[in-house]
Order: C-alpha cells, then sequence, then structure tokens
C-alpha cells in the first residue's frame, strides 16, 4: 500500500474496511467501493437497541481491524446507552485454550450480559464455534458478528447448530446471477489460465487431478458445478469485486475522455504524447458515479471511502433442515441513518436478553450502580416518575396517579349536600330553627298573658334572637365557602353566640345585684335593673363582639383559600386559622365564665325565684360543652371536616340548651297548664326571704313605690300576681316593679309588725 502511494498508483478495495484508511495523509491513493467500519459500528450499536441489549461483552483481534472496529462500537455505543460488560481481545498467537478462556472469562460471575458484539475474523469466528461446541455451551450467548463473518460458509460449516440464531452484516449485495452462470460454466479445462481453480476443483468434488494416494482420481468431464450435490454458493465480496473493477475502468475512461477530446477511443496514440500522472487518475476515480451489480449507486466520499447501506442477517435453519443466511432487515445511510428490521424474520421465539438490571416497575427509577447497572428505587409520597431515573415533587394542587407517571390535578372538594357530614348537622340546626320558631310564634300568641309578661319578654326576645342565629350559622359554615360567606362566617358565629349569652349575663346579673343590695334596696332602687336598661346593656355587650368582627374583617379580608393537607383532593376552605377564630370566640367564652358566675352565686335565691336555677343549669352545660368541642376542634389533626362539623355542633347544641331549659318550662305552663297562668290576688304578709349569700342572711324587700295593682287595706298589703309552681312572677315592662323575678315589694312606710297573709281569688 505504501508502494502505490510512493508511486502515485491509485487503489480501489473491494473488502478493506479499516477506519484507518480513511486517512489520506497516509493513504492518499487509498479508495474502496465498501464503507469504513465506523459505518458497521453504527449498525451494530442501532441492531443491539433495537435487541434492547444494553449490556453487552465485546471481543476483538488484536490488530487495526479489530481494535479499531470494536473501539469504535464502544465509542458509539457508549453516547447511545449500552454498556459492555467485559472487553476481551484474541491474541494474535493463540493456542488450544485460548478461546476456552475467553468463553470462561465471558460467562464468569453470572454475568447477565448474554450478548457477545464481535470484530474478529473468519477464523477466529470458527474457533469461538468450536469451543463453545466443545465446551456444551452452544446457547450461552448470541453473537452479533461484522462483516469479516458476514455471510460466509466458512466460519459456520460443520458448526451450524453452533452458530444458529447468529446476526452478522454485510454491506447492502446481491447474488451476481451472471457470475453464476459463468462461474458454473467453468472446468478445469476451460479455466486453465487461474492457477487456483484446480485446487478449486478438487476441493469441491473430493477428488485428485494427480495420482495423489487414496484420494480418487477425478474423472473431468464428469464433473460440473451444475450438479445439484455440489455445495457451491456465491462468495459475499463478488459482487463488490466487480464494483470495484468497474470503477477503476470507469475512473480510467473518463480521465481519457477528457484528456485525449477526439479521439474517438484511439487513446494509445495521444497517450504517448501525453503520459497521464495516477495523481490525475485519482481525481476522476474519486468523481465515478455508475450504477453497480447490485442496482445501488457506486461513489466514494472525500476520502475515498464507499457509502452503502448494509444488510443484516440471520444464520438459521430452514424448514428443510439445511442452514442458511436469512436477510432480516438493512441498515441505510442516506444523510441520517435509519435501521429496518423485519421481526417475523427473525428465527427467535422471544428475543434473547442482554441486561444488567431488571426494568423498573411502575413508579420506580432508576438508581445507578455503575455503567447500565442501577437499583429500582420507588417514588415516594407525592413523587412522580420525571423520566426512567429521577423522581420528582407533583405540584401543591396535585397528586400522582396510581402508576406515578404523571400528576393529576385534584377536584376541588368542600361538602357537598348529598355528604352525611353535612346532613347531620344541617338536620340538627333545622330541627332547632323549627322549635325556635315554634317557641317565638308561641310566645308572640301568648305575648299579654301573665306567665309571657312576668318572664322578661324582652331580654326573652333577644334570646330567641340568638338561639335563631346560632342555628343559621351552621347553613352558613356548611355553604361552599365564598367571600361574602366567609365574611357572614366570621361575624356570625361571634354575634350569634353573644345574644345568647350577653343576655343571660344581663338577667343573672340583674338578680344578682337585686338580691346583693341587702339593706340598701329598702331604701333605694338598684340601678339599671328597668327593662329599657337592660335592653341597652345587652345590646351594648353584642356590639363589642360586632365591632371585633368587622376589625377582624379589616385586618384580615376574607377570603378563601385551598388546603392541600388531604391527599386525595383540594379542600377550599375560608383564609382563616384555627387561633384566630378560637379569639373570635374568646369574647364569648369570657361572657359565658361572667354569666356562670352569676348563676353560680345566685343559685340560692328564694324558690320564687327559680328561673335562675335554670339559667344557672344552662351555664353549667354550656360551659361542659364547650370544654368537650376543644380537645375535638384542635386534635382534628387539620381534618377540615371534623372541624367544621365539631364547631356546627357545638354551636348548635349550645343554642338547643338554652332554648330547652330557659323556655321549654314557660312553652309547658302556657300550653300544658292554662290554669296556672292567670292572674290571684294575693295577700302577702311580707316576711324576710332569706336568701344565703356569702355567708350572710338578708332580709330582702324592694323599698320602692307602691305599684301598680296594690291595694293596702288594713295594714295589709294586697297585691294581684301570677303565681305558678311556687314561682312569683311580674311583668318587667312595669316600671313601678323592680322585681320581675317575682319580688313582692311593700312600700317602706308600711308597718312591718303589723302585715299578716291572706289571699282571696279574684
Amino acid at each position: 500500500m505504501y508502494v502505490h502511494y510512493l508511486l502515485q498508483i491509485p487503489q480501489i478495495s473491494y473488502s478493506s474496511t479499516s477506519g484507518d484508511l480513511s486517512d489520506k495523509s497516509r493513504f492518499e491513493y487509498f479508495s474502496r467501493v465498501v464503507p469504513p467500519d465506523q459505518y458497521q459500528a453504527q449498525v451494530m450499536v442501532e441492531i443491539a437497541k433495537s435487541f434492547k441489549w444494553d449490556y453487552v461483552n465485546t471481543l476483538a483481534d488484536e490488530g487495526n481491524y479489530g481494535e479499531r472496529g470494536i473501539g469504535k462500537f464502544e465509542e458509539i455505543a457508549k453516547k447511545s446507552g449500552v454498556c459492555v460488560s467485559r472487553s476481551l481481545k484474541i491474541p494474535r498467537s493463540v493456542n488450544t485454550t485460548t478461546f476456552t478462556n475467553i468463553i470462561n472469562d465471558i460467562l464468569k460471575d453470572n454475568n447477565t450480559a448474554k450478548a457477545v458484539v464481535m470484530f474478529v475474523n473468519e477464523d477466529n469466528c470458527r474457533s469461538i464455534l468450536q469451543a463453545l461446541k466443545k465446551m456444551n455451551k452452544t446457547k450461552e450467548f448470541s453473537i452479533l458478528a461484522s462483516d469479516s463473518w458476514g455471510a460466509k460458509i466458512h466460519p459456520v460449516q460443520d458448526h451450524e447448530t453452533v452458530a444458529e440464531g447468529t446476526i452478522t452484516i454485510l454491506p447492502k449485495r446481491r447474488v451476481i446471477k451472471e457470475f453464476d452462470y459463468y462461474f458454473r460454466n467453468l472446468t478445469v479445462y476451460n479455466n486453465q489460465r487461474n492457477p487456483w481453480f484446480s485446487e478449486y476443483w478438487e476441493t469441491i468434488f473430493n477428488c485428485s487431478l494427480t495420482n495423489t494416494p487414496y484420494r480418487k482420481r477425478c474423472t473431468g468431464m464428469s464433473k460440473s458445478l451444475w450438479n445439484p450435490d455440489v455445495n457451491y454458493r456465491q462468495e459475499g465480496l463478488v459482487q463488490f469485486v466487480i464494483d470495484s473493477v468497474y470503477a477503476l475502468a470507469q475512473g480510467v475512461h473518463d480521465m481519457l475522455s477528457y484528456e485525449c477530446p477526439g479521439t474517438h477511443k484511439d487513446f494509445s496514440r495521444c497517450l504517448r504524447y501525453r503520459p497521464l500522472a495516477g495523481e490525475e487518475l485519482l481525481g476522476f476515480i474519486r468523481n465515478v458515479k455508475l450504477n453497480g451489480s447490485n442496482g445501488d449507486p457506486v461513489v466514494f466520499d472525500e476520502n475515498g471511502d464507499g457509502i452503502r447501506n448494509y444488510d443484516i442477517f440471520q444464520f438459521q435453519r430452514l424448514p428443510s433442515g439445511n442452514f442458511e443466511y436469512v436477510r432480516i432487515g438493512e441498515g441505510v445511510f442516506n444523510g441520517n441513518f435509519s435501521l429496518t428490521l423485519n421481526d417475523t424474520s427473525l428465527n427467535w421465539e422471544d428475543i434473547p436478553r442482554s441486561i444488567c438490571s431488571e426494568p423498573c416497575s411502575f413508579g420506580q427509577a432508576k438508581k445507578h450502580t455503575g455503567g447500565c447497572c442501577w437499583m429500582c428505587v420507588p417514588c415516594q409520597g407525592n413523587e412522580y416518575l420525571q423520566d426512567e431515573n429521577n423522581c420528582a415533587p407533583c405540584p401543591k394542587d396535585s397528586r400522582p396517579n396510581a402508576n406515578k407517571s404523571i400528576c393529576d390535578r385534584l377536584p376541588e372538594f368542600h361538602l357537598e349536600p348529598s355528604s352525611l357530614w353535612f346532613i347531620l348537622p344541617v338536620a340538627f340546626s333545622g330541627v332547632g330553627v323549627l322549635c325556635t320558631a315554634a317557641v317565638l310564634v308561641i310566645f308572640i300568641h301568648f305575648n299579654t298573658t301573665p306567665v309571657i309578661m312576668a318572664c322578661g319578654r324582652e331580654l326573652c326576645y333577644l334570646l330567641l334572637l340568638g338561639i335563631f342565629l346560632s342555628y343559621g350559622t351552621s347553613f352558613v359554615m356548611l355553604a361552599k365557602p365564598s367571600v361574602i360567606m366567609c365574611a357572614l362566617r366570621r361575624l356570625g358565629l361571634g354575634v350569634s353566640l353573644c345574644f345568647i349569652y350577653a343576655a343571660l349575663l344581663t338577667k343573672t346579673n340583674r338578680i344578682y345585684r337585686i338580691f346583693n343590695s341587702g339593706i340598701k334596696a329598702m331604701v333605694k332602687r338598684p340601678g339599671y335593673t328597668s327593662p329599657k336598661s337592660q335592653i341597652l346593656i345587652c345590646i351594648c355587650l353584642v356590639s363589642v363582639q360586632f365591632i371585633g368582627g368587622l376589625t377582624w374583617l379589616g385586618f384580615e379580608k376574607p377570603d378563601t383559600v385551598q388546603h392541600y393537607d388531604q391527599n386525595d383532593y383540594i379542600v377550599l376552605k375560608c383564609k382563616s386559622s384555627q387561633i384566630a377564630t378560637v379569639i373570635s370566640l374568646f369574647y364569648n367564652i369570657f361572657i359565658i365564665v361572667l354569666c356562670t358566675v352569676y348563676a353560680f352565686k345566685t343559685r340560692k335565691i328564694p324558690q320564687n325565684f327559680n328561673e335562675a336555677k335554670y339559667i344557672a343549669f344552662t351555664m353549667y352545660s354550656t360551659c361542659i360543652v364547650w370544654l368537650a368541642f376543644i380537645p375535638i376542634y384542635f386534635g382534628a389533626n387539620h381534618d377540615f371536616k371534623i372541624e367544621i362539623i365539631s364547631l356546627c355542633m357545638c354551636v348548635s347544641i349550645s343554642a338547643t340548651v338554652a332554648l330547652f331549659c330557659l323556655f321549654a318550662p314557660k312553652v309547658y305552663i302556657v300550653l300544658l297548664q292554662p290554669h296556672k297562668n292567670v292572674r290571684q290576688a294575693t295577700s302577702t304578709s311580707i316576711q324576710s326571704a332569706n336568701m344565703k349569700n356569702n355567708s350572710r342572711t338578708y332580709g330582702v324587700t324592694c323599698a320602692l313605690p307602691l305599684p301598680t295593682g296594690i291595694l293596702v287595706q288594713n295594714g295589709t298589703i294586697h297585691k294581684e300576681v301570677a303565681q305558678t309552681d311556687n314561682a312569683v312572677f311580674s311583668d318587667s315592662m312595669e316600671d313601678t316593679s323592680s322585681c320581675d323575678e317575682g319580688l313582692s315589694m311593700p312600700v317602706p312606710t308600711l308597718n312591718m309588725n303589723t302585715v299578716t297573709e291572706s289571699t282571696t281569688a279574684t
């Protein structure tokens, strides 16, 4: 080859594929009709990828062809995600154990790479198959071989069973029928110009043309390559030999046509006067364009390399029992490379596997441990499989699907009317609203009767308003959150309860002040005990809560917010914290505590004032309800259903306690014991009403002007009163009476020593 370089003689090869030959600084005059090894290396990588062989072994001959070819394969494979498990070389000098050791090295340590990519000459390919057969390892791995194996008979001869399934590649070719016709008509008599043909003849017919001992003599004319028993098959490189000859001839023809125009093919005379240089001929060869023997164009690139497509073969057993290379696909270079494989032509039940690690299941990422090996790590919690190697958290408003392949947006959730969580508190509050409305109707209808008039109607109506609002708060709390609903929640929750407990605080405070006044009450009436004063005090107390709620709305605008505490949905809530909700209820809790204290202090007033006992029972029950609510609410672990339901039920139960404890006795008398709801003329000898308060006993009287309905006759007070269940009530709207809880108040000018009791029915 260097001689050609020195003499500037162009050379065209039909089979040399080494990548080094593309180096024009060393091999300037070298061209070839076959592509260099880098192209078949790319084809082999694409085949491995197509079979999902991402972990392979490589085997190469020492020397330029094997080392450069396998080196190019490993370079492209690394970029393509195909890893090499073991890279072995066949030394130039081999012995009987060389190939056995190579096979053992490939299989040792339970190597999971079951594919071997080979850049090995045909003799060593044959030796590999022979060693596999000897070791009985014929099905241990699959072979992907380069064009040095191609579609040749020699590597597989006598080892067809071992070679079955082998994948080989070869620059695209076809059988040249014209060559077969020519070659089969050759005999040792008409082809004596070829000194090797006689040797070929003896090998094909297993005979001798000379008197060789132990071999039969060839009969000459009786032998023919057309004989069906002759194992004749066209060599795979025949096409490329023909193409290289035609390419050289075409280059010479083009050069002569250019250098010697008008000579009408009489080039010899022209060349006598104009000898041509090899460098000039090289230029014409590189520009040759002709149709090859298989119909594909024969062209050269700037390095003199042939541009060819590749045929892909599999060595298969045919139904007849014979073995043959079957074309299963092709690799096409047309600007970009593309691979086409006909899966139906493959003679495999299942494509052999050559991997380092098993594929990961759904929702598992590959954690690489080196090369192409990995561990499968499941994506955690709210993570999805971003790519095969990484898990990533889903956005706050999303959750991974069952396979953890994508993030699905969570549905927005709030309590639906069909939910049991919605139905129970609404039903409870609905019944409460109906009961409240019924009590209100009864009070309005019997508004002028003694029992209703004597119970402090104004505060009772405020109480009923608070109870009604408390029940209504549940509907607001359970409605779909919006800016308006969130504002109503903040105001309604505090104000509704405040109406109840402000009215009760006003009542209990009034009773306490009256009975705690002692002897002073005989001289001066306690302040702010009139009905109008009581209403004003109650409204002032409620106003504090109302103004506080408005202030809260000013500092923290009502709005909705999405919570992602749950795994299956987005919770639509009002924008407020648990602490803010408790702070808004703190004022009501303060009033409840005060009211409870007053109820406790007035628990031992005379029997005639037993409404104070009902109030005390109401407050004790309320405290129990709220003490039970607080741990449930804060222990809900941000479960919005428990939070909202516990709050609704707490408010509704508090309203129910007030409704039944304070109003049920009065409704019972009005509806079921109307005979007690009448006025009686009672002459009462006013005795000291003993009330043990703070370990003291007071003589309690109401030192007031003589109220309407009081008659003094012969030193005895006669007063028309409504007496019910030992409880004596007076109409709270009577400005002349300050003791609406049934106090009989003598005028201070009476002679208390002459008072006697007499009662006559009116």
